[in-house]
This record gives C-alpha cells, sequence and structure tokens, in this order.
C-alpha cells in the first residue's frame, strides 16, 4: 500500500531529527516528502547542514495533504521556532490531528503543538527544559510517547527510535522490528 508523510523542515531544524525519520520511512518504502517551510529548497540546519528539500510549504495543494498519512516535525532551534510561526504548519497540524492523522514532533517541535492548542489532555514528551510550553498535556520524561495518532519524542539521540515509532505506527510491529535489525539497532 502506497503512504506519504510529510516532514516539514524550517530554518534551524535539528539535522539528525529531520533525516533519520526520512532515511528509515523511505527504507520501508514509504514516500517522505521534505517540505521546506522557508521560502527555498534549500533549508539551513541548526549545525550548517543544507538539506535541499522535495517542495516547498506554499506550494502544496489540499490534496498533497488529503493523502499524507501524517507529518514529522523535527526539532531544533531556531527551528521549532520557525515553525511554530508559521500559519500553514499550523494549519496542516489541525488538519491532521482533526482527522487523527499520525502526528510526530521531537525535541523542542512539540512547543509547535502547543501553539496550535491540539495537546490539551494528550500524553506528550519533548527536549528537557519545554515543559512549561507544554502545560496543557500529560507531561512524560519517557524516550519516546504514543498517544492515539500523536508521537513525541525528547532529542537528537533518540531520532532512530523515534523514526522507528513512526514506522512502527505506519506499518506494523513486524516492519519495525525488521527495518531495526537492517539497521543495526537492535546490536545497541
Amino acid at each position: 500500500m502506497y503512504k506519504k508523510v510529510l516532514v516539514l523542515i524550517a530554518d534551524g531544524f535539528e539535522e539528525v531529527e529531520a533525516l533519520t525519520p526520512v532515511d528509515l520511512l523511505r527504507r520501508v518504502n514509504i514516500e517522505a516528502v521534505m517540505v521546506s517551510c522557508s521560502e527555498k529548497l534549500v533549508v539551513k540546519g541548526a549545525h550548517g547542514v543544507k538539506v535541499v528539500c522535495d517542495m516547498l510549504l506554499d506550494n502544496l495543494e489540499d490534496e498533497d495533504v488529503e493523502d499524507a498519512f501524517g507529518i514529522v516535525l523535527p526539532g531544533g532551534m531556531p527551528g521549532a521556532e520557525n515553525l511554530k510561526n508559521s500559519e500553514g504548519v499550523k494549519y496542516i497540524i489541525k488538519d491532521m490531528m482533526s482527522k487523527k492523522k499520525l502526528v510526530a514532533a521531537i525535541c523542542a517541535a512539540p512547543i509547535v503543538l502547543a501553539e496550535t492548542d491540539v495537546i490539551d489532555g494528550r500524553r506528550i514528551t519533548s527536549y528537557p527544559g519545554f515543559q512549561d510550553e507544554l502545560k496543557a498535556a500529560e507531561y512524560m520524561e519517557d524516550s519516546v510517547v504514543l498517544d492515539d495518532n500523536l508521537i513525541t519524542a525528547r532529542g537528537p539521540a533518540i531520532a532512530m527510535d523515534f523514526a522507528l515509532a513512526i514506522v512502527e505506527y505506519l506499518c506494523g510491529r513486524e516492519k519495525r522490528h525488521s527495518l531495526a535489525n537492517e539497521v543495526l539497532r537492535n546490536m545497541i
């Protein structure tokens, strides 16, 4: 079955948190579309890595969002702030949440979810220090937290487990374990 996920990337994104999910999703034949939330396709990460995205947020059509099984929001600063300040990003998050599609956010990116008022009463985690911005949620200190269609994770070192949780959500536990073996995650 064909599946597509939109990975929303803003200037100042945390590179490992964006590219690990893209890589692992593509390994299981999910189209991970890197969407630039800036005015150009080339987006610069928090540590100077430049990534060429597949398309611009401004060029997303309604059917692109409708066809997507979910979205991934990498953290990083000022990347998460740039996502939070984007009306287009907030619109997509609200749409995905209202349709119970996957919404996955890591590190500082859960602050974007708080800005859209979609985390009330939900179990959530983030990079340490952002708890005050997530008071509407039930804050957890687990590495990865799954609450129905919402997946959140702590930070860069957790990017692999975050991506594997997304794969499991979309493709099942067997596919997650197979992929974890393929990339040697189970050796750790």
